[in-house]
């Protein structure tokens, strides 16, 4: 599409199922076929389908330009729990992403850091409880020039010493988006861990 059309259809065009998209999260995935190996950083877009169900349009960056990188899917532990045993074995927890502040939302820079955190910290609450399914569509960590071969299952981290070079990798996304992951664990603590069920997080369960 040239830039004449793409801005006019911009200015008719209904985009309502981009819309609701209202939250920007930034974490980091690994592939459910090489934990730990391979880590990918992902700008989370997400709306909600319902109270129960998310989803998230996934990119490389939060940039202009950014490439469409994956998609995430988040339910409720009560949706999880109706799905079949096979099937929640493709799904993952969120516990660790947010207590260990790897998890985050970045910040506007308008809005004051305290009243952001207050914010911030709310919805780390929910997406704590909450249990997710991740598909990568372009494999951008090993230089894919276009998403080539087929979609691949990720997951995420569930405790300290799976993720390499944590701090550094940690530190090096905070410094870009103003972020501090060591405060953001502090100021969690509070956060309850809800009780997981096994059959998720397979990819560590299953090393274990």
């Amino acid at each position: 599409m040239n830039k004449t059309l793409e801005t006019s259809a911009a200015t008719v065009q209904n985009f309502g199922p981009l819309k609701n998209h209202c939250a920007h999260l930034n974490a980091f995935h690994t592939y459910a076929d090489a934990p730990g190996e391979r880590v990918v950083e992902a700008n989370h877009y997400c709306g909600h389908l319902n109270d129960e169900v998310r989803q998230c349009l996934l990119y490389d960056s939060p940039n202009p330009g950014a490439r469409l990188i994956g998609i995430e899917y988040m339910i409720s532990a009560r949706l999880f729990e109706t799905l079949d045993p096979e099937e929640q074995k493709l799904w993952h927890t969120h516990v660790f992403e947010v207590k260990s502040g790897m998890l985050i939302m970045p910040k506007p820079s308008a809005i004051p850091d305290s009243a952001w955190e207050v914010a911030e910290n709310k919805e780390m609450e929910q997406v704590a409880t909450l249990y997710g399914k991740v598909f990568h569509t372009w494999q951008v960590d090993r230089g894919d020039k276009l998403p080539l071969g087929e979609a691949k299952l990720m997951t995420s981290f569930t405790k300290e010493g799976q993720f390499p070079n944590f701090e550094k990798t940690m530190d090096d996304r905070d410094e870009r988006f103003g972020a501090d992951w060591r405060r953001k664990r502090e100021v969690r603590s509070y956060i309850d861990e809800p009780k997981l069920n096994p059959n998720a997080d397979i990819t560590w369960n299953k090393k274990k």
